[in-house]
């Protein structure tokens, strides 16, 4: 009689490193300054400032990370930034 074939044990699961949720600020450019919280009772994504009081809401969903608030806050700084290039070069 032969022996049963032993069942081999499927590989681990690799762990997902865990995101940011502190980052430099765009506006005082002092690092690990930005905090950044989902609220996912309200809805409601935060970025805040500690040394120069700036802050950011958004709306969140399910799937948002802090990464997803800062890189909408800093897209917004952008576009404000290239708005206000474009209407001064209307005015020359």
């Amino acid at each position: 009689m032969g022996k049963r074939k032993a069942k081999s044990k499927p590989p681990p699961k690799k762990r997902m490193d865990k995101l940011d949720a502190v980052f430099s600020c765009p506006f005082c450019s002092h690092g690990t300054s930005v905090e950044c919280r989902v609220d996912m009772k309200n809805l409601i994504g935060e970025a805040n400032c500690r040394i120069c009081q700036e802050s950011f809401s958004t709306t969140a969903t399910a799937l948002t990370e802090p990464i997803d608030i800062y890189s909408e806050w800093i897209d917004e700084c952008e576009r404000v930034n290239n708005y206000e290039e474009e209407d001064v070069s209307y005015r020359s």
